[in-house]
């Protein structure tokens, strides 16, 4: 009796790192963030970000301040008006790095790329329990992307899940998605990431997919129920607004919710605030010199973050220029697919409860959904899905590889997905796998690039139709093309220029990051499939 006594005791004794995730995880909600480094450290921030300190603008907005900013700033202000006061040893003087970049690649190591994942994986592991400058606590560990993303983003981590899984790594992944729950109970939504500049947008919410993915593994029932509040949270933060267009006629649109012609609630892409990105300050100044209206293009640069395709030609009336952006005038096509499948997943939770009403009341807004969706973003002229400009009441034409999410998300019709798969096969297909959009204007999300989420979702969808010769030939161009890179630069990256075999992606507001998270884990879970098939042939 003792000794079994003695370990039960044994199995129940929670661990120190359990201890201090518990604490985070009951204490964290209670205590505010910090604010944004462009609010706390005003003109100093201001100055090292537009005088190009450093060359990439996200340098300083991670580094952490030795003491107290108030301090910091009092101290700028007097020792600025010195004719000899360097600006650079000011900053290294009062803010540090914690970052660890070293850890994104391995060098040096004869393994092939499938077995540079798994070696990968602890090597982004990151554990941040206390706020450290602009990057807050969260109680548990988690996976960065990679290279300067040192932090936990939204929808890398639902792709990072996918190589996670195929590794059987689920506590990892448990891990992180309570940090998700953390974040929703704490502000309401997902942030991009886990940064106070980042406080004000979330990013492609595909928590949903988190949550059945985590459920193949831990069972049904129990995550769906698990997880159904931070579900219904989340859907409450895209929605809302509509109580305040109601309200008023005059008013289409609120935030992230638009009323479209036939009464339904649609979204956008949005953000809170209308001034540059805190991580993008000099390159969003610079891209909106000269403009009449700098609030509105700030707006818009900030929502077209919050797409995580940042920046494309998809946001461009004129396709060629920047400041001819007008993400917030857009129905997302991809964003409503996957607030579909949240919707319907949170009817799934709620049936798992037995709440028919509940269930039935989700459900009913997801048939809405889908119908107004294929009503808006049906482009009947191309024969593709694409956004629509709800200002000016027509599609936007533009052909990007979003319009493959209603396959993904399973609700276009028959007619439709051989539509886009024929013009998937034709225009997007090239010799490494998809392009993004069909036209190259230096921006990263156009051609040549291709990325590893958008050649999930397109493979998974046009799977989901039936199109799996299709599906196949992505697949193996697109692993082939890391591959090669791999073979060729010992490392993964994040976007590839698929016009080649052997050549890295270009353009963007910062140089090609190593790592890398989404690719990592879309390599491993897309490279494993294609060897179960082998086997079975």
């Amino acid at each position: 009796m003792k000794r079994i006594i003695t370990n039960t005791a044994q199995k129940i004794t929670p661990t120190p790192d359990r201890v201090k995730s518990t604490l985070v995880a009951t204490v964290g909600h209670l205590v505010r963030e910090g604010k944004s480094p462009d609010e706390s450290l005003g003109e100093l921030f201001r100055d090292v970000q537009l005088q190009r300190i450093y060359q990439d603008s996200k340098t300083f907005v991670d580094l952490v301040p030795r003491k107290r900013t108030r301090e910091i700033m009092r101290e700028y202000r007097i020792v600025k008006q010195d004719p000899d006061f360097d600006l650079k040893e000011f900053v290294s003087r009062h803010f540090y790095d914690v970052n660890d970049y070293s850890h994104s690649v391995l060098s040096g190591v004869a393994i092939t790329a499938r077995q540079h994942v798994q070696l990968l994986w602890p090597q982004l592991e990151r554990r941040n329990r206390i706020n450290r400058g602009s990057l807050f606590a969260v109680p548990n560990r988690y996976i960065v992307p990679g290279g300067r993303f040192q932090e936990q983003f939204y929808w890398d981590t639902y792709f990072v899940m996918l190589g996670l899984a195929a590794d059987g790594r689920w506590s990892d992944i448990a891990a992180m998605m309570k940090n998700y729950a953390y974040m929703i109970r704490k502000f309401g939504f997902i942030p991009t990431a886990n940064r106070t500049y980042y406080l004000s947008r979330s990013q492609p919410p595909f928590f949903s997919h988190m949550v059945r993915l985590y459920a193949s593994h831990a069972g049904r029932t129990r995550t769906f129920i698990e997880y159904l509040p931070s579900m219904v949270l989340e859907h409450r933060f895209w929605m809302k607004g509509r109580t305040l267009i109601r309200a008023n006629p005059k008013t289409v649109a609120y935030r992230r919710v638009v009323e479209m012609p036939n009464g339904t609630y649609l979204n956008r892409y949005f953000d809170n605030k209308v001034t540059p990105r805190p991580e993008s300050m000099a390159e969003d100044a610079e891209n909106a010199t000269g403009s009449r209206d700098e609030a509105r293009i700030f707006l818009d640069f900030r929502a077209a973050a919050e797409s995580g395709w940042d920046f494309s030609s998809r946001w461009f009336r004129d396709q060629k220029d920047i400041q001819a952006i007008h993400t917030t005038d857009m129905i997302t096509v991809d964003l409503n697919c996957l607030l579909y499948e949240l919707e319907a997943t949170i009817a799934q939770g709620y049936d798992q409860l037995v709440q028919p009403l509940l269930r039935n009341r989700y459900l009913k807004m997801a048939e809405r959904r889908r119908q107004a969706i294929l009503e808006y973003c049906w482009d009947n002229h191309l024969k593709f899905f694409c956004d629509y400009d709800f200002k000016k009441h027509k599609s936007t034409g533009r052909l990007t590889l979003a319009g493959v999410f209603p396959l993904y998300s399973r609700l276009a019709t028959s007619e439709q997905a051989m539509c886009v798969a024929e013009r998937i096969e034709k225009d997007f297909l090239a010799e490494g796998g998809l392009l993004t959009t069909l036209v190259d204007t230096g921006q990263q999300w156009d051609a040549p690039n291709g990325w590893a989420p958008l050649h999930w979702v397109a493979i998974q969808g046009l799977r989901n139709y039936g199109y799996h010769r299709l599906a196949d030939t992505i697949r193996d161009r697109w692993l082939s093309t890391i591959d090669r890179i791999y073979a060729k630069e010992g490392k993964l990256v994040e976007k590839y220029n698929v016009l080649s075999h052997a050549i890295l992606g270009t353009g963007g507001e910062y140089p090609l990051q190593d790592g890398f998270g989404w690719t990592n884990g879309v390599y491993a879970a897309l490279y494993d499939e294609k060897h179960v098939q082998d086997d079975r042939e």
